[in-house]
Parts: structure tokens; sequence; C-alpha cells
């Protein structure tokens, strides 16, 4: 038994995958804590799609995708803005339009490229193998970069999910607390697209911190709960794929949806026994 749960991470290429993966879920977690607690899971899922074209145009002239990806971010954040700004719709319609909008783009910038199969794969569902130490550098200082954010405007954000306009009376500037959730989204999205992809990252983004959500009493104890789930399912999910013979990044991202819906069975269970209890 030992040796079928040690044996997939025997060689270096896939100790960096688990390494990756796990930076991923670490990020990931804390990041789609406060998205799930602020209700922004649509504009999360929006926004995972909104760096594609980004990385797509550095894939094809030869950049860093990370640079691609940040800019491709600005332009997403400036394009709702703009449409909230400059007409009454409401916010989830900008949204949806730059959604759809960013994803052809970028599948139109991939298309131009002579490997656009391969590079349209790896873009949107990640290698997990092919992660290098220069990647996992730059998600570790995006980790310390995240974990720090959360711990010192850990108020303002606490402030902003629950009530916006109290955050305002207590000056907590929430405007501002909103901008650097955006931009920690970006942080998260972009350090892992490499490890699960771009479209599969929305699992660990989501998938953690709603099966925490469940049985969490405290924001704290749900994003702890968020990172120990994430890290199991990298974990499990490469675990998995390596016996399996599955995509490694699409498997890391399935696991914490099926342990969501496990969980939810299981405490809607519980919740029935304990009231059939009180009745008798």
């Amino acid at each position: 038994m030992i040796d079928w749960l040690i044996e997939p991470f025997e060689l270096g290429f896939q100790q960096r995958a688990l390494m990756g993966g796990a930076l991923a879920g670490v990020i990931s977690a804390v990041v789609g804590t406060w998205l799930v607690l602020r209700g922004m899971s649509f504009f999360g899922d929006a926004f995972v799609h909104g760096v594609v074209p980004g990385i797509a145009a550095a894939v094809v002239l030869d950049v860093n995708p990370v640079l691609g990806a940040v800019v491709a971010a600005a332009v997403m954040v400036a394009g709702i803005e703009l449409v909230n700004r400059q007409t009454a719709l409401r916010e989830d319609t900008a949204i949806g339009l730059l959604f759809v909008g960013m994803l052809a783009l970028g599948v139109v910038i991939i298309s131009s490229s002579n490997a656009y199969t391969g590079d349209l794969t790896a873009i949107l569902f990640g290698d997990a193998l092919g992660v290098t130490t220069g990647d996992l550098v730059g998600q570790a200082i995006a980790g310390v970069v995240v974990l720090a954010v959360s711990l010192v405007l850990y108020r303002p954000l606490l402030a902003l999910c629950f009530d916006g306009r109290k955050a305002e009376l207590l000056g907590l500037h929430p405007r501002r607390a909103h901008g650097v959730l955006l931009v920690m989204i970006a942080a998260a999205v972009i350090a892992s697209y490499q490890s699960v992809g771009t479209l599969l990252v929305f699992g660990l983004l989501i998938g953690p911190p709603a099966t925490a959500a469940l049985v969490a009493r405290t924001v704290r104890s749900m994003m702890a709960l968020a990172t120990a789930i994430a890290l199991v399912s990298v974990w499990f999910g490469l675990v998995l794929s390596y016996h399996l013979g599955t995509a490694g990044s699409a498997t890391m991202a399935l696991v914490p949806i099926v342990v969501f819906f496990v969980t939810l069975f299981v405490t809607r269970v519980r919740a029935a026994w304990q009231r059939r209890s009180v009745r008798a």
C-alpha cells in the first residue's frame, strides 16, 4: 500500500509536479476563501478565462507567459469597470461579456500558432509534469505575497465580504480592499496555470473553500481547512493520475469537487439524523 502511495513521486519531475500543485493549492485555497465569502464565484470563473488571451499572445510572441497574463488580467478588470461606470447594466452582464470575449480572443490568437492544439491544451488544462524549478520559485513568491496580504488586510477583507457599507462607515476602505482582492485572484490564476491550467484552476479556487464552508465555524478555520483539502486533493489527484493513466491537472481539479459533494451528502445525512434524534 505504501509503495502505491509513494511510487508516483520517485522521479524529479514528479516531485516538482507535487510541489507545484501544492503551492497552487495553498494560494488558491486562501484566495478562494475570500472569493466564496464575497460571493464572487462567477467573477472568479470569468477571470480565469480572462487571462487566456494574454498567455496565448505570450506563447505566440515567445515572451514570458506571466507578463501576458498580467496584461490580460488588467484589461479584464478595466473592461468590467468601464462597462459598470458607463452603462446602467449590472456587473454580471459586464463579467459575462468579458468572459466570452477574452476566451474567444485567446483561442483566435493561439490558432495562429503552428502548434495550435498542443499550445491551447497546455494553456487551458496545464502541464503538471512540465513544472520547472523557475515555476516553483515564482509560485513560492506569489504564495508569500498572497499570505502576507491576507494577514495584513484581514479585517478590511473580512468586512468587505460581509457588509461593505459597514466597512465604509468603519473607515476600512472597501473599494481598496476589493481592488486588492482582484489582484490576489490574478496572482492565484497566474501562479497556478502551469500546474492545473487556466480553466481547471477554478476547481482549486472554489472546491476546497466551498467544502470547508459546509463544516467550518469561523473564517480562519474555513481557510485552514480549505488549504488542507487543497493539499490532499493535489496529492491524491496525482496518485490517481499515475495509477489510472489520466491527465494529472484534470484529476487534481476533479478531486476537490468530488470531495465537496461527498461532504455535502454526509453533512445532510448527519443533520437529518440529529433532527430525528431530537424529535424522538
